[in-house]
């Protein structure tokens, strides 16, 4: 009787890709579909200014704050205080709903 040894085969030895890597986009794309199905709570200004920051449209990459500041033509420190805003009404509307 011969024993025949099958080596498991990982998603990361297909992707070829480390197992942090995977965990980590995995988390990326759980994190930002939760802000996303709650940008609701947010005004227009806020939500524009998280959909570029974090890239939140199809296909988005992020944006830094000074690519948002051009494309709105307003001031770096508007756009800095509209993000925190807009995160800290998140952070309270994820903890609210823990």
């Amino acid at each position: 009787m011969s024993i025949i040894h099958v080596n498991e085969i990982t998603l990361n030895d297909i992707l070829g890709t480390e197992a942090n890597d995977d965990v980590d986009k995995v988390q990326l794309k759980i994190e930002k579909s939760k802000i996303y199905s709650n940008l609701n709570i947010l005004d227009d200004r806020e939500k524009e200014v998280v959909i570029g920051r974090f890239g939140l449209e199809a296909g988005g990459e992020e944006r830094t704050q000074r690519e948002i500041v051009k494309e709105l033509g307003v001031a770096r420190s508007y756009v800095s205080r509209i993000e925190d805003q807009a995160l800290m009404k998140l952070y309270h509307e994820f903890y609210k709903q823990k």
